[in-house]
C-alpha cells in the first residue's frame, strides 16, 4: 500500500470522523472540529448525503434497471454502500469503487466484497485526472462502457474549485458515457447558511484541503446541463425522494443539494 500521510487531514478521512468511524487521525479530527465550530450542523448534512447516495442508487438499480456503477470520490466503507444497496436489487450489478486516499483503498479491499453474480473492483485515483479513471484497466475491465451506467460524483466536487477547472474535469466524465447513462452529485451549498458554510469551507483551505461550496444554479450547470433531470429535479438531498413522511432536517443544517440525471 503506498505511504499514507496522517500529518495532513485528507477529506475521505474526515468523512469518516463526521459518520462516527474510527478510520481518521490528529490532523483529520483536528480540521473537522474546526469545520464543526464554524457549521455544528455538518454531521447531519453528511449523513443525509449518505442517504441520498443510497435512495439515488436504489433508483437507478430498481426503476432505472442500471447494472453497472462507477463511484468517485468513494471514501472510506460505511452503511449501505454503492454495491450492497445495487446488489441488494440485482446481484450482478458491478461496481467500480474510485479515491485518492490509499486508506481507502485499503479498506475497501478487505471491507467491500460484493456477490459472486456480480463484481466490485477498487482504484486509487483522483478526480483531477479523469482520464486516467476511464482508461484504467480495472475501469475497462468491470465496466462496459457500451452499456448504460451510472456516474457517481456524491460530495466530491466541492473539493474541487473553479482554478481547477471542475467543468472539463466533469464534462471528460460525461463525455464517456453512453446514451441512457446517468450522472448522480451532491454538492455544499452557501445558500441557506452562507456564515457557517463560508467558515467551513476557510477551515478546510486553511489546513490545505481545497474547498469551494458552490449555490444550486453553479453547481446544475457544473454537472447536469445537457442532461435530463430525474424528478425531483435538484433539491437538498434530504428531500430528493424521501422514503418517510416524517420529519427532516432543515435546508439550513443540510446545505447540501442533489439530483441525479440522465444523458440521451
Amino acid at each position: 500500500m503506498p505511504e499514507v500521510d496522517v500529518s495532513h487531514p485528507h477529506a475521505a478521512r474526515m468523512y469518516d470522523y463526521y459518520l462516527g468511524g474510527k478510520d481518521n487521525f490528529e490532523a483529520d479530527r483536528v480540521t473537522a472540529d474546526k469545520a464543526l465550530s464554524s457549521w455544528s450542523a455538518v454531521r447531519t448534512g453528511v449523513r443525509e448525503n449518505r442517504a441520498f447516495l443510497g435512495r439515488a442508487v436504489r433508483y437507478l438499480a430498481e426503476e432505472a434497471g442500471i447494472r453497472q456503477f462507477l463511484d468517485i470520490g468513494t471514501g472510506l466503507p460505511s452503511a449501505n454502500n454503492v454495491h450492497e444497496v445495487a446488489q441488494s436489487v440485482a446481484p450482478e450489478a458491478r461496481v467500480v469503487y474510485v479515491d485518492n486516499d490509499p486508506i481507502v483503498l485499503a479498506h475497501a479491499k478487505a471491507l467491500l466484497t460484493g456477490t459472486p453474480q456480480g463484481r466490485t473492483a477498487f482504484i486509487q485515483a483522483d478526480l483531477r485526472e479523469p482520464a486516467k479513471i476511464l482508461a484504467h484497466e480495472t475501469t475497462r475491465e468491470v465496466l462496459d462502457f457500451d452499456q448504460p451506467l451510472a456516474l457517481l460524483l456524491v460530495a466530491v466536487l466541492h473539493f474541487i474549485p473553479d482554478a481547477e477547472d471542475p467543468k472539463s474535469i466533469v464534462r471528460t466524465l460525461v463525455d464517456a458515457l453512453p446514451s441512457g447513462g446517468y450522472v448522480v452529485a451532491s454538492h455544499v451549498t452557501p445558500e441557506h447558511d452562507p456564515e457557517s458554510v463560508h467558515g467551513l469551507e476557510e477551515s478546510y483551505c486553511t489546513a490545505g484541503v481545497p474547498a469551494q461550496a458552490r449555490p444550486m444554479e453553479d453547481f446544475v450547470q457544473l454537472v447536469f446541463d445537457g442532461l435530463e433531470l430525474v424528478a425531483p429535479g435538484v433539491e437538498i438531498v434530504s428531500e430528493w425522494r424521501p422514503e418517510t413522511s416524517g420529519p427532516r432536517p432543515t435546508a439550513v443544517e443540510v446545505s447540501n443539494y442533489g439530483g441525479v440525471a440522465r444523458k440521451p
